[in-house]
């Protein structure tokens, strides 16, 4: 005599769309964490063309010449004159290092002349930005 079970036991299923859902939002969640995490201090300029390697740079003051020869020190709009001045209070005691954003079309003096500003107010390295080609 055979004897039933009171009870039927039905195989698990493994449902894939729960599954495809979460797997989108966590990439969604980590793309936009990733994009929050980027500083963009800078304005935007048309860099000149060039071939540089990728720095690690933690926190970079960024000095920004346009084509049209304004200045900013982090998107701040200073002068030849306050330029030093400005700058001294931003430079962190262990990094001295200022990434350089010029226009291709800016006037190569007021680029030196800014630079030469940055170096009196104890700019110890630049970094020229460049687009990659």
């Amino acid at each position: 005599m055979k004897f039933r079970r009171a009870r039927q036991y039905r195989r698990g299923r493994i449902e894939i769309i729960p599954m495809i859902d979460v797997m989108f939002f966590l990439l969604v969640t980590f793309m936009l964490a990733s994009l929050s995490m980027q500083t963009l201090n800078s304005l935007t300029v048309n860099l000149p063309e060039g071939d540089a390697a990728n720095l690690e740079h933690n926190e970079p003051v960024s000095l920004t010449i346009t084509k049209d020869s304004k200045i900013y020190l982090d998107k701040t709009p200073v002068t030849l004159a306050t330029m030093a001045f400005t700058l001294k209070s931003m430079l962190t005691s262990s990094d001295r290092g200022v990434v350089v954003n010029a226009d291709s079309d800016a006037p190569e003096g007021v680029v030196v002349e800014a630079m030469l500003q940055a170096r009196r107010a104890g700019v110890d390295h630049f970094m020229i930005a460049v687009r990659r080609q």
